[in-house]
């Protein structure tokens, strides 16, 4: 671990890359869905719950510096439910990793190469994912880091639209009162799931006394990045016209013309794979982390190809389909919404009553 050190911008990078996926391209339909254009606040209320709960996690980091959440957790519960966690935890990250990978390829297949099977894609995407999540932390850190300076010019792109900009869309705010604002946070939050990877990200942190203002600037990035698209396809569609398209982040570029390139929004779509693989990577990296610390070995090589195999089967065997890709998506919310929300709150409470005690039984 003494070698496997990231630095603060390699550890923002990683959290902001594991939040902004697939959801950003849905997220300002489904908004418009339950919240109108109001959604936009929606993003700014998701943005200080989650950061208030990143807050927890390094505090209750902070009372093992130097091992991950599965030592914190071996630590005050015992060995059986520190392997118990782990095991849990590596279900999590594989579950959500698997989740967003397909869902990467469906939107692929849809976008870019519609008559290619889904498997093939699986089979492609893999070969770069196993060469470099079987390397360290500090390898995924440096990637994450070069893929957002290398795609940050899609947010600029997002700028030209606003040339057909109606500001009257977003007229009156609070519209239809704040409880669909509030209502629509459960959906909001999905698009900020991954700053749990804190619990593993903090102990390969190289200068820990940063990690509270690092969390804070990913989580204030990922709020930037989805704001400012949502805002922009508020501007542009009229409230009806978001809840047609599934994809409006896409469909919007398509407005922006050259005389030297058509199609703007394939090369746009195709970027951003980058910036999905900055998502799918860490999961699956984390999900095999896991399962080889449960074992006792440090080379999580092996695992990471039987996880891909296994992944390409399972897509040859049961094709997955758009529905059956929402109908997992909202399963996962549930399950995401306990490991980053419910489960820091609950350790930080113990940790912290634990140590009360502690310091009274000693007086």
């Amino acid at each position: 671990m003494k070698t496997n050190k990231i630095t603060l911008m390699q550890y923002i990078f990683l959290i902001h890359g594991v939040q902004v996926g697939v959801g950003l391209l849905t997220l300002p339909r489904e908004l418009a869905e339950k919240a109108g254009t109001d959604g936009w606040i929606t993003i700014i209320l998701s943005w200080l719950l989650t950061s208030a709960v990143s807050l927890i996690i390094i505090q209750v980091m902070k009372k093992r510096p130097d091992g991950t959440i599965l030592d914190l957790v071996t630590y005050y519960f015992g060995k059986w439910v520190g392997k118990a966690a782990t095991i849990l935890f590596a279900l999590y990250f594989a579950a959500l990793g698997n989740l967003i990978f397909i869902r990467e390829a469906i939107f692929i297949q849809a976008w870019i190469l519609p008559r290619t099977e889904l498997y093939i894609f699986i089979l492609l995407l893999s070969l770069p994912t196993y060469l470099i999540v079987k390397n360290n932390i500090t390898v995924l850190g440096r990637y994450s880091e070069l893929v957002f300076f290398i795609t940050i010019w899609i947010l600029i792109a997002y700028l030209i639209p606003l040339n057909y900009a109606n500001w009257l869309h977003l007229l009156p705010v609070v519209k239809e009162g704040w409880l669909p604002i509030v209502s629509s946070i459960r959906t909001t939050i999905f698009s900020f799931i991954g700053f749990e990877v804190a619990f593993f990200l903090y102990p390969f942190l190289h200068k820990k006394e940063k990690a509270s203002l690092g969390i804070v600037i990913a989580n204030t990035i990922t709020m930037l990045s989805l704001l400012m698209i949502t805002l922009v396809v508020y501007l542009f569609f009229s409230p009806d016209e978001i809840t047609v398209f599934n994809e409006p982040a896409i469909v919007i570029i398509k407005i922006i013309e050259f005389t030297f390139v058509e199609r703007l929004e394939i090369i746009i779509f195709s970027y951003y794979i980058f910036v999905i693989s900055t998502t799918v990577l860490p999961l699956i990296f984390f999900a095999v982390y896991c399962t080889s610390q449960l074992v006792g070995k440090q080379d999580h090589s092996r695992h990471l190809l039987l996880f891909l195999i296994l992944q390409f089967l399972i897509v040859l065997l049961i094709p997955p389909t758009v529905e059956r890709n929402a109908i997992l998506r909202e399963g996962m919310n549930v399950v995401s919404f306990v490991f980053a929300f419910v489960f820091p709150i609950c350790i930080w409470v113990y940790v912290s009553l634990h140590g009360v005690l502690k310091r009274g039984i000693k007086k």
